[in-house]
């Protein structure tokens, strides 16, 4: 028998390795539970160490597939977004959720201020540029940030600083698109001397945010009747199918891409109206479930890619330069917008540092900035793909070697025992042994 006959085949490898990534999801997060350290670490360094081999030899590098990292990327962060709306229990009211209108109104306006100045002055990047990057950057991710969000529906893992976490990243995914918008407005301004502004505001602004927010009120209401309300012999619910949460998902998105308006905002929007519609239903923990599932899965895959393209020379471009600006945002910029944002609202110090503090950056970020550069006329992709890919990597380090032990000392200090049988676990992805 030939050598060659020994060598497996590709497609039948594929298949082993996608069991292994399976059984990773199901596996890994039980096993990291009380360690210091997170499952995308351990997912980016799997992903290093699988294509530091010769023998694969696909580019997981974004800037040799942009559509495609446009497309995946999309798809994981919609999904996360309905997981995180579905898992939220306290009731939509201004008053309630004044942390989140905090986060929202005053630190992500701050920092994609901020962070425009410092790459525009301290990196000497164009305007528009450092705009593009600084909406990239500036909100929080829902897809890495599910170690400091709230647990399943109806558990009660909800204090007041994974509420804020989970709203935040929730929310501002959509409400970052009029700045990334913004810069590719002014990118075109530059090029051609168009009018935008006009334009911007009313097209962008007003109407994108406002029929995303309609059109995803009207969708969950209207899953949430044919889920809960249409007669009992019909109703959704008795399937006990979970998947309805993804086709609720899909619907979101598709409609309100289709009226060209935020879909990102529309899918929280559903996903927090469909979950209004029953509140105290136990199909929506089935939903969660799922969702959380395909969650895993995509962000596992997507983690793998990256931590191949880092050993593939994703970061080949960057500067020590680069060093020192990835760690002013992630170590100044977000820490003091947040505790800015977060001036005379009722909670402890340890509460304020922590919110303050877990500005997670991820897949969110990839997202915005393969939507802009397929979009604009940039001559420096690779130095662009490089800084955010080293932002995101210090955060999964920084932010998921220290969420354990930050989370724990936390619930301690409210009276909860993370270590008792039926004590608060750090909520996520973690698996369904830690319910």
């Amino acid at each position: 028998m030939t050598e060659q006959a020994w060598l497996p085949d590709p497609y039948i490898l594929a298949l082993t390795g996608f069991g292994i990534l399976v059984a990773l999801v199901a596996w890994l997060p039980m096993v990291l539970t009380r360690l210091p350290l997170s499952l995308p670490i351990v997912c980016i360094a799997l992903g290093a160490a699988v294509f530091s081999l010769p023998q694969v030899t696909i580019s997981p590098l974004p800037l040799d597939h942009p559509e495609i990292a446009e497309r995946f990327t999309e798809f994981v962060v919609i999904i996360a977004l309905m997981g995180a709306g579905l898992k939220l229990d306290r009731i939509f009211d201004w008053r309630r959720w004044s942390v989140t209108w905090r986060l929202l109104g005053v630190t992500m306006p701050l920092g994609i201020a901020a962070i425009t100045l410092l790459l525009g002055w301290a990196q000497g990047l164009p305007w528009a540029i450092a705009l593009l990057l600084a909406a990239s950057l500036a909100p929080t991710d829902p897809v890495l940030a599910a170690d400091v969000q709230v647990g399943p529906p109806k558990t009660g893992e909800e204090d007041e600083v994974r509420f804020g976490l989970t709203s935040e990243a929730g929310l501002n995914d959509g409400l970052a698109f009029p700045f990334v918008h913004l810069a590719i407005a002014l990118a075109a301004v530059t090029a051609a001397g168009e009018s935008w502004l006009v334009d911007w505001f009313t097209y962008r602004v007003l109407w994108e945010v406002g029929a995303g927010i309609a059109a995803g009120w009207l969708i969950g209401r209207a899953f949430g009747w044919l889920t809960f309300h249409v007669p009992a012999s019909t109703k959704l619910a008795k399937t006990g199918d979970g998947l309805i949460a993804l086709s609720a998902t899909l619907v979101s998105y598709g409609l309100t891409e289709i009226m060209h308006c935020y879909g990102f905002l529309a899918v929280f929007v559903t996903a927090l109206t469909f979950r209004a519609s029953h509140r105290d239903h136990d199909f929506h923990r089935e939903m969660h479930e799922i969702t959380e599932q395909i969650e895993r899965i995509a962000m596992m895959l997507l983690l793998l890619l990256f931590g191949g393209a880092l050993v593939r020379g994703l970061l080949a471009p960057v500067t020590w330069t680069d060093v020192g600006v990835a760690a002013a945002i992630l170590l100044v910029i977000r820490p003091v917008t947040g505790l800015v944002g977060l001036l005379g609202f009722g909670a402890s110090r340890s509460e304020k540092l922590t919110l303050a503090f877990f500005g997670i950056r991820g897949v969110g970020s990839f997202y915005y900035l393969a939507y802009g550069l397929n979009r604009m006329e940039v001559g420096a992709s690779e130095r662009l793909w490089g800084l955010v890919g080293l932002i995101v990597l210090m955060s999964v380090l920084l932010h998921g070697l220290t969420v354990t032990p930050i989370m724990r000392a936390l619930d301690r200090q409210q009276g909860r025992d993370p270590d008792a049988e039926d004590g608060t676990p750090p909520p996520g992805l973690q698996g369904p042994g830690a319910r």
